[in-house]
């Protein structure tokens, strides 16, 4: 349950990071430290900064850089990577093509997702069957993305299994038919910066959501405070950047999984700077094809009340992707 945070915490995850290899890391005090901050952010504030997590800051910074550099292209470049239907929802939108509970928002993004070969889901997955888009200028973007997406991967892998100890689980319990082959989506954005003629604070770069899946980690421009984390009192905190750090957030299926124990918390989006901010958000998913629903050990320390909600994750997903773009 959120409570009334007034920050977000930091969590080094060095440790975790460092024996997330080994089934047995619970044994570990440093690791069983890690655990337990864990478990107070994802009760409390369901955000969190990462350190400490051996992403290197030159990818970090290079990712955004060639995120920059692609935005900055002229519009009839960034077209030639246009999503459709018919690629499968990957690849760039315009600004306000993006909708976020029947608004749109300002921004320009690009969606990348794992690529799914024809018939690998059934019918559940075929609007997202394709190949990633990726441009041909800058002519490093592709490789950065691609490096950035595996190391990404490798992270919240790691930071998954600190989360199933942190529920009283083993550290693979998100893994085999919940999470072993784990879905991903990428998505780069842009946010124009706020005209000096606008006084007011109320263009909306993203509106108020909560995250598809499991983990989420953000990647920000180091120089602007956009996103704001809503807490129990409606209060709007910022998630201001810090250099060489993730902001990490828990999302549907996991406050599903967790019985409500970790709530997926409300989030937004306004640049107020005069200045265009980047963020590369990378969504680390279960198995496309997974039922989630409340674990037997967090209905018990929940007190035994099951929530209602269940899904399998990529219809979850899909549905999202369908009522998500001006098309």
């Amino acid at each position: 349950m959120t409570t009334d945070f007034k920050s977000i915490p930091i969590i080094d995850v060095g440790p975790l990071v460092a024996k997330g290899d080994d089934l047995k890391m619970g044994q570990d005090p440093d690791v069983r430290e890690v655990v337990k901050q864990l478990d107070q952010a994802c009760r409390e504030t369901g955000f969190f900064y990462v350190k400490g997590h051996g992403v290197p800051e030159s990818l970090i910074n290079e990712v955004k850089d060639v995120t920059h550099k692609f935005f900055d292209l002229p519009y009839d470049e960034k077209l030639k990577i246009k999503m459709t239907p018919a690629s499968g929802y990957r690849g760039y939108q315009k600004i306000k093509e993006n909708i976020t509970k029947g608004v749109p928002d300002l921004q320009e993004a690009i969606d990348y997702y794992r690529e799914v070969k024809r018939g690998m889901y059934g019918s559940l997955g075929e609007i997202l069957e394709g190949c990633n888009q990726w441009p041909q200028d800058p002519t490093n973007f592709k490789a950065s993305m691609e490096e950035y997406v595996r190391l990404c991967t490798d992270l919240s892998g790691k930071i998954m299994r600190g989360i199933a100890l942190a529920l009283g689980g083993s550290a693979d319990e998100f893994e085999g038919e919940k999470g072993g082959d784990p879905f991903w989506v990428m998505r780069l954005i842009g946010y124009p910066g706020k005209s000096p003629t606008n006084t007011q604070n109320n263009d909306i770069g993203c509106g108020i959501h909560t995250d598809y899946g499991l983990l989420t980690l953000i990647n920000q421009d180091d120089d602007i405070t956009a996103l704001e984390v809503k807490n129990l009192s409606g209060e709007w905190i910022p998630a201001t950047p810090i250099p060489g750090t993730f902001v990490c957030n828990i999302g549907d299926m996991l406050k599903i999984w967790s019985n409500g124990l970790y709530e997926a918390t409300l989030h937004r989006v306004i640049n107020n700077s005069p200045k265009y901010r980047v963020c590369v958000a990378y969504f680390y998913e279960p198995n496309f094809d997974t039922l989630v629903e409340p674990l037997e050990m967090c209905v018990e320390k929940s007190g035994g009340t099951r929530l209602k909600e269940r899904a399998v994750y990529g219809k979850h997903l899909v549905n999202k992707v369908k009522s998500n773009f001006v098309m």
